[in-house]
């Protein structure tokens, strides 16, 4: 299982016929964090027209809401839940800030305008895969280390973390559905040398080619 989730929030701005759409991206883990997210933006923003909301929360996106803070029903709220979904957002919130600029733009102009601004706002964010999956120790001996190093090369399987003592003891992440093919790989190249633990359902992503543990 894997979905995607906004790691740092950021920011973006689009005009629409002199309105301005100012899209306020958040990572949030509970209903509660995103009314207090979604609070702070309308007092930050409070001589604004309109501060229109949307957010999704769980593994499942099992929790969504939005708003269209007094823009027509359905013209903004939605349209910017729609964005999170179609993204495969999960855990993460968005406020619309708009300063109207004088002209109406109608239902479809303004499905449009606050579809727009939430893409603007993620694109200046860091929106990054959240996997669930494994954390793999495998202990080897100096002589198979070299194989090892290769195997996961081969496979573009990153190293978190290494240990050298009196044997050699690495640690990957991978998906669940790779831990146990890879496991026999290992034995394999190893000659039944490697020793692998396993612990299951562990969270994690890569920022850049940092990872993320949850």
């Amino acid at each position: 299982m894997a979905y995607n989730i906004v790691y740092r929030g950021g920011e973006g701005e689009i005009t629409e016929k002199k309105s301005r759409f100012i899209a306020t991206v958040q990572p949030v883990h509970s209903e509660e964090e995103a009314l207090e997210f979604i609070n702070g933006l309308k007092k930050k923003y409070w001589n604004a027209t309109h501060n229109c909301s949307a957010f999704v929360v769980g593994e499942r996106q099992e929790l969504q809401r939005c708003s269209d803070d007094g823009e027509p029903q359905g013209t903004a709220g939605r349209p910017m839940l729609e964005v999170l979904l179609g993204a495969d957002i999960h855990d993460a919130a968005v406020v619309v800030t708009r300063y109207f600029g004088g002209t109406l733009l109608g239902t479809g102009g303004l499905v449009r305008a606050y579809s727009k601004a939430v893409q603007a706002g993620l694109a200046e964010s860091e929106v990054i895969e959240k996997i669930k999956g494994s954390r793999l120790t495998i202990g080897t001996d100096y002589n198979s280390i070299g194989k090892l190093q290769y195997l996961l090369g081969q496979r573009g399987i990153p190293v978190v973390d290494s240990v050298y003592a009196e044997a050699v003891e690495t640690t990957v992440l991978v998906r669940r559905e790779q831990a146990a093919e890879l496991i026999d790989a290992v034995t394999e190249a190893t000659n039944g040398k490697a020793v692998c633990r396993e612990e299951q359902n562990v969270y994690f992503a890569f920022a850049g080619k940092e990872p993320v543990l949850f």
